[in-house]
């Protein structure tokens, strides 16, 4: 793990390095949200990242980093999806090996994409195994570099990259935001564009969006110290299920963060239905929580500019198929 908290000048350096290897996604925004709302809402789709996600942000910035007998050993890592796509798509970019330790029950598309990009899959029980244990295990043996999905400094630096974007977007519309909602699980991404709100919009407060049962950084940012979820939640959003916050993501997110929100599923479903319906864009559980907030009333958007992350689209087919037939 890369140790220190990352600053705001980490975000920009990063913003620097991706330049021309990261998709500069669209800040959509829609008449039916705003009048649901009544508020001037902006969009950032980052299913339209690369891999589907914001992720391939921050592990392009952690491998562009890594000095050259860390290349040569290769890179290991554990997700249930994102992450892994991420970092095998930043690894076969570079030329570099990459394993990938994903929950035996992760979803089919993606660990295929995973391995599609090269990657070494090995599949663990999310109930019963360690994942970060299992990986610390195989860079021992390996001698290979750990990119952990969310408590590394260059990968949250790498994700603050998206806000900075936010930002820029709004200002050429002549717009600022007031608010800034962000998909947290692991707090990584929420993390980034805290420090990017920071140094770029100071006058924006960030709020973390979870899914019930799995809001540990809103009740740790009302404990003011890391609480872990209880086992058992619900697996829907799947790109959201880390244990705890990051000892480094809730460093920062403490020190930065307005609050927190909390969705339940029927309102996930809805949002992904929404952005299906009036967008024409495909979202993920996960990813659409920042959105089932608005849409569901959990944020006081009304009179305000806000603007919120959309922040991945690789949902399971046959999970999508089912949530559009039980809400269009």
């Amino acid at each position: 793990m890369a140790e220190g908290l990352p600053e705001f000048e980490d975000v920009a350096a990063a913003a620097a390095r991706l330049a021309g290897r990261i998709v500069t996604t669209p800040l959509l925004s829609h008449p039916r949200l705003d009048e649901i709302t009544g508020g001037r809402i902006f969009l950032k789709a980052e299913p339209l990242q690369r891999t589907g996600s914001f992720k391939f942000r921050g592990a392009t910035n952690a491998v562009l980093q890594l000095p050259a007998a860390a290349r040569a050993a290769g890179i290991v890592t554990y997700s249930s999806g994102n992450h892994g796509q991420a970092v095998a798509a930043a690894a076969a970019a570079a030329g570099i090996t990459a394993s990938v330790f994903m929950p035996a029950d992760a979803p089919a598309i993606k660990r295929e994409s995973t391995a599609n990009w090269g990657a070494e899959i090995r599949l663990y029980d999310r109930a019963s195994e360690d994942r970060e244990a299992l990986a610390q295990a195989f860079a021992a043996d390996h001698g290979a570099t750990i990119i952990p999905p969310f408590d590394h400094r260059d990968v949250i630096a790498g994700q603050g990259t998206l806000a900075l974007e936010i930002f820029a977007e709004c200002r050429a519309r002549g717009a600022a935001p007031e608010a800034l909602l962000v998909c947290t699980g692991g707090g990584g991404l929420i993390a980034g564009c805290a420090l990017a709100a920071a140094g770029a919009a100071p006058g924006t407060r960030v709020y973390a969006v979870e899914p019930e049962g799995w809001d540990d950084t809103t009740r740790s940012l009302a404990a003011g110290t890391r609480l872990a979820n209880a086992p058992g939640g619900s697996g829907f959003c799947d790109a959201l299920l880390a244990p705890s916050p990051g000892r480094l993501t809730f460093a920062i997110n403490r020190a930065h963060l307005a609050g927190g929100l909390v969705v339940s599923e029927a309102e996930v479903r809805a949002a992904m239905a929404f952005a299906f319906r009036h967008l024409k864009l495909v979202v993920e559980p996960g990813g659409a929580v920042a959105l089932a907030a608005l849409l569901a009333g959990k944020f006081p958007a009304k009179g305000r500019v806000v603007a919120a992350v959309l922040s991945g689209g690789n949902v399971d087919p046959a999970v999508f198929a089912e949530v559009l037939g039980g809400n269009i």
